[in-house]
């Protein structure tokens, strides 16, 4: 048997997935990652959607899933099983041209990323912030105070403009 997604399911998807798509890139600083993660997102929302719609804010469960599963990425990488041959390689879409952007996002621990865009990009509260990461509105100040002094040192130190070596995130 085939699920077929509710009108309203569908609606919401064409009018919010380049969003989602770039709040996801902006988390994952990977183009493949975040179409991932909204693709998980999207199909674990679809199969409950008349239930998260009737709780009035859809986008936010949504984003709650990308982070959560962008936080806990590190897990389902050791399930990973690593084959001796290359796959196939697909073809790459348009990613953002601000490199420095995203190098200097690249410094930060993942924790400190997802609080700096959700912040900044998103522009929600620290209270916002807290409920979707699950944590407190202390550890959000903190997080963003890290962040912060963070990425100043490195705008200072100009190491922003050199490659992000592999493996340091």
């Amino acid at each position: 048997m085939r699920w077929a997604a509710p009108d309203h399911f569908a609606e919401f998807v064409r009018s919010r997935h380049a969003a989602l798509l770039r709040y996801a890139y902006l988390l994952s600083g990977d183009a493949h990652l975040a179409q991932d993660l909204v693709q998980d997102a999207l199909e674990r929302t679809g199969i409950a959607w008349r239930r998260i719609e009737r709780q009035g804010d859809p986008e936010g469960y949504l984003r709650r899933i990308i982070t959560n599963r962008y936080l806990n990425r590190v897990r389902s990488l050791r399930r990973e099983r690593l084959v001796g041959d290359t796959p196939d390689v697909g073809v790459t879409g348009v990613e953002p041209s601000d490199d420095s952007l995203f190098r200097l996002l690249d410094c930060l621990p993942r924790q400190q990323r997802a609080v700096m865009v959700m912040r900044y990009y998103l522009d929600q509260s620290e209270a916002q912030i807290a409920e979707t990461l699950g944590c407190s509105p202390g550890t959000v100040k903190s997080n963003a105070s890290r962040a912060l002094t963070r990425l100043r040192r490195e705008l200072t130190s100009d190491a922003h403009l050199r490659p992000v070596e592999e493996g340091t995130r």
